[in-house]
């Protein structure tokens, strides 16, 4: 059996890498820090299809898998890209059976944020429609945004004040559930991507940085921390690629999947943010390296949507619950 993506994923991956390298990058999110516009920006990621890769076609989108979208977010976690796939992956099933907001999802003539309770909301920065869950019923409606001084600017994190909110679908308790287990997928495979390019930039400078006459990268103790990260990013990828099967094809199994790749990506992008600047020594401690981009995205990202120790709670519960049987 092949567990491999199939050619049309990888030239969508292709595609992707593409276009998000000639669109973002540590430079735009660094200017992301001090007030610059997100790149490449919501209108240019519905232009180009994203926004509504997991969209009904009738609703304007691609009608495209889980995995689709998650090959594309790895790509966009790879350069640090604003705003997130993750709240286009969770509209986008919040949304499943309104057509005419899916498809302004899909070309970005809205643009959506989902609120957990008085949690800061990913992509609130701004967002002007709003999707809560509200004692069982999933509302939407406006809101008021406050934000703070961002660690990561990319991310357009704000506590939200909804106003204006009317019921759009009552009773969406299981709804709410898929949508977020989802939404953990698509920011498992941005940190895939992130974790990825972090571990790739030590690399490169482990082999050209000398010491005592050597490439550091020839060191035992850079050499097999490099290692210990890339080995975590290959692990994390198979923990993807399964969660977004599961989110496909057997949707019995996606909490399970969801929760195992949301736990080990927060520990998977940390490692290999914080081994990067390891390996770069004093460069890689200062502002003028792009260290510290992936690193502030490793710190916000481990407490989006649950942070590690309850996805792992999440893993337990499920287990014992019989769910690998």
């Amino acid at each position: 059996m092949n567990f491999d993506l199939d050619q049309d994923q990888l030239d969508a991956a292709a595609g992707a890498e593409r276009f998000f390298t000639g669109q973002a990058g540590p430079a735009q999110a660094r200017a992301a820090l001090e007030g610059g516009p997100l790149a490449p920006g919501r209108q240019a990621l519905a232009d180009i299809g994203f926004l509504g890769i997991t969209v009904p076609e009738d609703a304007g989108g691609g009608g495209g898998s889980v995995l689709d979208l998650a090959v594309v977010a790895e790509q966009a976690g790879a350069v640090l890209a604003g705003p997130s796939l993750v709240t286009a992956a969770r509209a986008a099933v919040l949304l499943a059976d309104q057509p005419e907001l899916a498809a302004a999802l899909a070309d970005g003539s809205r643009s959506f944020c989902v609120v957990d309770g008085d949690h800061p909301a990913l992509d609130a920065v701004g967002a002007d429609t709003f999707l809560a869950l509200v004692d069982g019923d999933l509302v939407i409606g406006d809101g008021g945004v406050a934000t703070g001084q961002p660690m990561d600017a990319t991310r357009g994190l704000g506590v939200v004040t909804l106003t204006g909110t009317r019921v759009l679908v009552p009773d969406a308790g299981e709804r709410w559930a898929r949508a977020r287990d989802v939404a953990v997928v698509a920011l498992a495979a941005e940190d895939l991507g992130t974790a990825g390019k972090a571990v790739e930039v030590g690399v490169a400078y482990a082999k050209e940085r000398q010491a005592f006459g050597r490439a550091i990268g020839s060191y035992q103790a850079v050499k097999h921390a490099l290692v210990d990260a890339w080995v975590g990013v290959e692990q994390l990828r198979s923990l993807v690629w399964w969660a977004a099967w599961a989110a496909d094809a057997a949707p019995g199994e996606l909490p399970l999947a969801a929760a195992s790749a949301g736990a080990f990506a927060a520990e998977t992008l940390e490692r290999a943010a914080e081994t990067c600047i390891q390996v770069h020594g004093g460069t890689g401690f200062t502002w003028e390296h792009d260290a510290h981009l992936y690193w502030r995205r490793a710190k916000v990202d481990r407490l989006l949507l649950g942070d590690a120790a309850e996805h792992q709670d999440a893993v337990a519960g499920l287990v014992l619950a019989g769910a690998l049987s």
